[in-house]
Order: C-alpha cells, then structure tokens, then sequence
C-alpha cells in the first residue's frame, strides 16, 4: 500500500509516464538511417538557455512551429519524442552559467593567431567536399548532358576539377585541406544491386508502387544521393574532423533530353545553410535527432558569417543574380539574398559548419559555352567580358571568401 506521503512522488512519476507515453513516436526512418542514440546529445545538457534553443527552432531549423508536433518546451527543458518514448534536454539557467559546447570543430574565436601574415590560414582546417561522383556514374547520377559533338557536361568531374584547385589556393595560404574524395569513385562499398530491398521499402513509404524498374531506380537514387553521402558524413565526423566543411556544386534546371538539352538564357546563383525542416520531415526520428545535433552544435551562426563572406567574391566574379526560392523548403536567414537555409542530408550529417555553394547553371547558354572553353591561363571573352575559365573563377572566389572570414 502507498503511504500517504508517498503520493505526491508517485503521482507525479506516473504523469512522467504519461506524459513520455503520449510524445513517443513509431520508429520512423528515413533511408539508409540507423536509428539514433539519443544518449550521444547528453553531452549537450546545460549547454543551452531555453531563449537561444526556442529562438534557434524558429528562425532556422523548423520554422513555423514545424517542431511542435515531435517537441515540448517548458521553463527549464525540452522533451523530445522518440519511438523508445522520449529524451529531455535541460536548459541552462543562463548564458553566464551554460556549460561549454562539445565538438570537434573550432570557431573563428577560438582558433590561434597565424604566425606570418602571409600565411593567413595558418592553424585552420578545411574539407572540400565534391559534389557528386562524375566519371562512369555521371549518366546514373544524371548529372550528364552533351549537345551535338560537343564535350560531354558532367558535373562530379567539374566539381573535383574546381576541389584540385581550391585546394591548392587555400594550401598557399597555410591551411591544412582534405577532400573527400580525389577520383571519380564512390566513398560507399554499398552498390545499387545490395540496395533493392531498401528501394522497396522506400518505395512503399512514398506511396509508390513497387516495379521492377522503379526499384532499379530507386535502388540507384540511395547509392548515389544517399549512401554515398552517409559514407562521406562518416569520414567528415570520425576521422577528418575539419574546422568546417565546403560543398562545391554546380546548378542546373530541368534540361530535359540529355542528348537534345534545353539550355537556358537565365541563370543564378545561391548559398545554403542548415535549416528549414519540415513538420513532415520531422515525423522522421533520424532527422529530429539530426536536426538537435546541428542546433546544439551551434554551427549555425559559424556558416551564416563564413557564406556570407564567401558570397561576396562569388557574386562579383560570376556576375549572377541570387536564386530566389518559391517552393517552400528553404528560408531566408538574413538580408543576404544570396544566402538561405535548406535541409540537405549533406549539410544536416556534416557535425560542423558547411557551406553548400551552388553557381551557375550548367545548361544556362553562358556557363555551357564556359565549360566547352574547359580550363586555360589567362583570360577569354564570353558576351563580351573577359573572363577566367569558369573553374578558377570559383576556387579563386571561394578561396577569397574563406581568406576573408578566417583572417584574424
């Protein structure tokens, strides 16, 4: 029999209980995700004030209460729904007695002076990641096209075109740089024909129907987009463990046959930063603990500053408006209109801050004819305007921009 001084303990143990009961979630997966150990975010107990974590919810990770559904805030803590029931985060009682934040990366304060001046990246740590696989991959990627007898576009072999070179650029200045990956080859052992039962899965959690060839399809999608990503985020937050993270892309537009491609007058230019879950994304338990462990990592304002001053170069040298999105899946962060917050499982894995740069348009008529000219010394006429090759554009331009935010 319960004492009756007993009662209060036990009653409010009960409505604990309840309360986990009533937030825990199924265990909902996204493809290729291991189900997360909440017990990694422990580490980040007392790391944060209830303000800067509501605040940090709203204007960047899940805007528009897209967290409510999956997360309760109180005074002193935050309660998340997990399929085991629920994991709490406790807040800091202040920003004087927050506890300090784990984590390999290093911010611009807290990295040393360079020693010589013409070393300015002294003592700083970047990963170039290139977007995508290029080489035999590219047609599966599709991120292939060729007009008449002209070079094949293939944007994997672009983008460690435009790694080799930044890399050299950002080595002179006395960084240390590592790629993730030196050849047009998968960073997975994973291979779409291992892939097929989990394209059946996948396929069955979006509604669609499972043929034969959309499991091929799908099968491929998983390699390419994701298991390779994963492999490359292992890499990133395991072993090379960098001060932050550049992902190099090329843009594009629907271009339709990839024989016969649509090439467009109109192109643009746009930077992304982690952010903008969705409710439904966040019905995920894998993207809900990815999404605490960028917030609690406190990469945001580190990428905000680094894109914004990597912007600056860019868009000068490429002459090209900002992208404005209209889909809903990205925010604006700050009046930088080059610059907005999407989530990509590239820049939601990387356990530091990333720029996911994105110039260009491969099948805009002035980049195509950039990229038939290939690379060369000096500088070319294009409409006009005397013009590097489009590959030292962007490796010097982002090679400025780190240049600037790291100088200290």
């Amino acid at each position: 029999m319960t004492r009756a001084r007993d009662v209060p303990a036990a009653f409010c143990a009960a409505i604990l209980a309840l309360a986990s009961a009533a937030l825990a979630a199924p265990a909902k997966l996204s493809p290729l995700a291991p189900k997360p150990d909440w017990s990694r975010l422990d580490a980040f107990q007392e790391t944060i004030t209830r303000d800067e974590f509501t605040s940090l919810l709203d204007r960047v990770y899940a805007p528009g209460g897209a967290w409510k559904e999956t997360i309760q805030i109180d005074d002193s803590s935050a309660t998340v729904a997990t399929s085991e029931g629920s994991w709490q985060l406790r807040f800091a009682a202040s920003a004087e007695s927050a506890k300090a934040v784990p984590g390999f990366w290093r911010s611009l304060k807290s990295l040393p002076a360079p020693a010589s001046a013409d070393k300015p990246l002294a003592g700083v740590h970047i990963a170039i990641d290139p977007g995508h696989l290029g080489g035999p991959w590219a047609k599966m990627e599709e991120r292939w096209f060729r007009v008449g007898g002209g070079k094949p576009v293939q944007e994997g072999d672009m983008t460690l075109l435009v790694a080799k070179k930044l890399k050299a650029r950002l080595e002179a200045m006395g960084a240390r740089v590592s790629l993730t990956r030196t050849k047009a080859s998968p960073a997975t052992s994973l291979r779409p024909e291992k892939l097929r039962k989990q394209a059946a899965a996948s396929l069955a959690d979006k509604g669609k129907p499972a043929t034969a060839a959309a499991i091929r399809k799908e099968s491929e999608l998983l390699f390419y987009r994701t298991a390779e990503i994963r492999a490359r985020a292992r890499a990133i937050n395991s072993s090379i463990q960098p001060d932050a993270v550049v992902c190099l892309h090329f843009n594009a537009e629907d271009w339709g046959s990839e024989s016969r491609p649509r090439l467009l007058a109109d192109e643009h230019l746009h930077f992304l930063v982690t952010g903008a879950w969705s409710a439904s994304e966040l019905a995920y338990e894998d993207h809900r603990f990815d999404m605490l462990s960028k917030l609690l990592g406190r990469t945001f304002l580190e990428e905000l500053a680094l894109t914004n001053k990597i912007s600056k170069p860019m868009a000068a040298a490429s002459r090209l408006p900002p992208y404005t999105y209209t889909s809903g899946n990205a925010i604006r962060v700050d009046d930088n209109p080059y610059v907005w917050a999407r989530n990509l499982l590239a820049n939601r894995l990387f356990q530091c801050p990333v720029v996911y740069v994105e110039p260009y348009l491969m099948n805009g008529k002035l980049t195509y004819a950039r990229i038939q000219a290939g690379d060369y010394d000096g500088t070319r006429n294009f409409a006009g305007v005397p013009r590097k090759s489009i590959y030292r554009e962007y490796a010097d331009s982002v090679a400025e921009g780190i240049a600037a935010h790291f100088a200290r």
